[in-house]
């Protein structure tokens, strides 16, 4: 019987995929399925307003690469604390394969974080995760903010990790044990996170490339049109020297002393001493490019540092203000009131009000 009157049986369909699908079969030769190795399985724990682009980038790497090797190179299953869909940031919600409780034959589980994650920790989740933890061969990780509940339950103690750089620094405060970076993903040891977004596919690709090797990988990243494959030495957010074009090197590099240097500001003769040329230089270079005053540069670096605190953390408004370099909780309180409008204590009253009411919502 012929097929199409291309001349060629249909019993001999294996050459056909290798003819017209070369590329596949150059990356995985087909095996006896008896010797084949086990798909390596990936859980998922999502948690009340997860990033759902963070979720879909770490899913669809291992969705494209069973495509394109012809086989199951990797599975995956969504849990849940118990079994009930969560909705994500966006609204939407995915129905899961069940509760974390009954997750089994994982070789690694991801702890899916997003918006609010510190409303979302529980004694529940705490003795979950814990539970987990104790398992032979299970190696464990987050997407997003998913590494502040890794964190708190005391998993992430004495171990690299990443997370989004809106959080980096309440985590630091909370976290002292923990050695938090500001790289696109992290693996250290049996523990991998990454800052979440695009990370993720980062990340995987990553994984996929050690299992797997390059050729799968970059056929990977040609499928969603990658421009390029970053690594966790690749920084979160767009570099300064990027932002003002390479021809600034003495700002970027005043820029970076300020931000290393919050909890103790260094006097701005200093600074313009570390960088090489002079006080009134080195204003000038903060006006004609940063449009704004040198101080007040260094001010708001100190203050949007304090916000951040002040929103993820539950530290004292006298600690916030001594971690962001104020000698006195008045004269902070003024400072952030000129910036944001609204003094420190109402923000966090605000904030208190807010997921108060969240929280009845919920029960009723």
């Amino acid at each position: 019987m012929q097929w199409g009157g291309l001349g060629t049986s249909i019993l001999a369909i294996d050459q056909l995929v290798i003819k017209f699908e070369p590329r596949l079969a150059t990356i995985y030769p087909m095996t006896d399925e008896k010797t084949a190795p086990k798909p390596e399985h990936f859980g998922f724990l999502q948690v009340p307003n997860y990033s759902m682009i963070a979720f879909s980038s770490a899913i669809e790497p291992l969705r494209m690469a069973n495509r394109d090797a012809g086989k199951e190179l990797y599975r995956w299953s969504v849990y849940t604390i118990d079994g009930l869909p969560e909705k994500a940031s966006n609204g939407l919600e995915i129905t899961p394969d069940g509760s974390l409780e009954n997750a089994s034959d994982m070789s690694i589980l991801f702890v899916c974080g997003g918006a609010d994650i510190v409303d979302t920790w529980s004694k529940q989740l705490q003795f979950a995760l814990r539970r987990i933890a104790k398992r032979n061969n299970i190696k464990l990780g987050a997407l997003c903010t998913g590494s502040y509940l890794l964190a708190r339950a005391g998993l992430l103690d004495g171990y690299k990790c990443t997370i989004h750089w809106e959080n980096i620094a309440s985590l630091r405060e909370e976290f002292p044990e923990v050695r938090v970076g500001d790289d696109l993903f992290l693996i250290d040891r049996d523990r991998i996170t990454c800052a979440g977004g695009q990370a993720a596919m980062d990340m995987m690709l990553k994984l996929i490339h050690d299992r797997h090797g390059n050729k799968l990988v970059t056929h990977i990243s040609e499928q969603f049109m990658c421009e390029r494959i970053r690594s966790s030495d690749d920084r979160q957010r767009i570099p300064l020297h990027l932002a003002l074009g390479s021809n600034q090197p003495k700002l970027t590099e005043a820029v970076t002393l300020m931000e290393a240097n919050i909890e103790e500001p260094i006097s701005l003769d200093e600074l313009s001493n570390y960088v090489g040329i002079s006080r009134r230089q080195l204003e000038r270079l903060f006006q004609k490019h940063l449009n704004c005053v040198l101080t007040r540069y260094y001010l708001n670096l100190r203050l949007n540092r304090a916000r951040l605190l002040l929103l993820q953390t539950s530290k004292s408004i006298v600690d916030i203000a001594l971690a962001c370099g104020f000698i006195s909780a008045p004269h902070f309180s003024k400072c952030y009131r000129d910036l944001f409008g609204i003094p420190p204590r109402d923000e966090r009253r605000k904030l208190q009000l807010k997921s108060a009411e969240e929280a009845t919502d919920l029960a009723g």
